[in-house]
């Protein structure tokens, strides 16, 4: 037990710092232009090194999330304005239903953008291996039971995933990779309204048939409306949340 349970190292708690503070400030629980309590009271109300502190503020700092100014403090930033490609990389790693309002609604839109591109480029560029890789995809979701949520999000970015990979431009497939978490968050929430997974796999059989005769124009169209699906049953998912 004492091999399995080591120490804490500063660097973890550093990580924790900047997990802490970023879901803060992109769930707007910190508000733009709020001033942060200095690197001591940080410390003291975290019970953490004040070294662990500093470290966690400046990486917020590259990140674009804050300013930190000599003798002033440290300021929460405007993200839309100072927020940094490694901002982007760590919302697509722990986005969840948290985020405002706004990120969430550019994350969703991202995503189609990217993905009936993909689509497209897939029936266009896939090759026969692709092809036997996401007929795999489709006869495993056709066994799997819907209500075992983590086989059924598992199966559904794998989809998507593949898509990616058959498109040819391996930046869409990285891209998609690094979006995982965050999916996979969203597809839960998504997933747990019930009837919606026959729903999509219904949609993934009729990708998968476009991809497979070439029709760019048709399987960019099944994936829009996919995802167009995929953002009504989220949005009245967390409408009901809140109520």
């Amino acid at each position: 037990m004492d091999q399995v349970l080591e120490p804490l190292r500063a660097t973890r708690l550093t990580d924790l710092f900047i997990e802490r503070f970023e879901e803060l400030i992109l769930s707007g629980r910190l508000s733009i232009g709020q001033k942060l309590p200095s690197e001591r009271e940080l410390a003291r109300q975290l019970a953490v090194s004040r070294p662990v502190v500093h470290d966690g503020l400046v990486e917020l700092s590259a990140r674009g999330l804050v300013t930190i100014q000599p003798r002033v403090g440290t300021v929460v930033n405007d993200y839309r304005r100072e927020g940094s490609l490694a901002l982007l990389t760590s919302l697509m790693r722990h986005a969840d239903a948290a985020l405002r309002p706004d990120l969430l609604e550019g994350l969703l839109s991202m995503r189609a953008l990217m993905e009936v591109e993909t689509a497209r480029l897939a029936a266009r560029h896939r090759t026969d291996a692709d092809l036997r890789d996401l007929d795999e995809v489709i006869a495993s979701e056709a066994k799997a039971d819907p209500y075992d949520l983590d086989t059924v999000v598992g199966l559904d970015f794998e989809l998507h995933h593949r898509v990616a990979l058959a498109s040819a431009n391996p930046l869409y497939s990285m891209l998609l990779k690094s979006c995982e978490p965050a999916q996979r968050n969203l597809a839960r929430l998504f997933f747990e309204v019930p009837g919606t997974v026959p729903i999509v796999f219904g949609f993934h059989a009729g990708l998968v048939e476009a991809i497979r005769e070439r029709d760019g124009p048709a399987a960019a169209e099944v994936m829009r409306r996919l995802l167009h699906h995929g953002r009504d049953v989220l949005n009245d998912a967390l409408n009901l949340r809140v109520r």
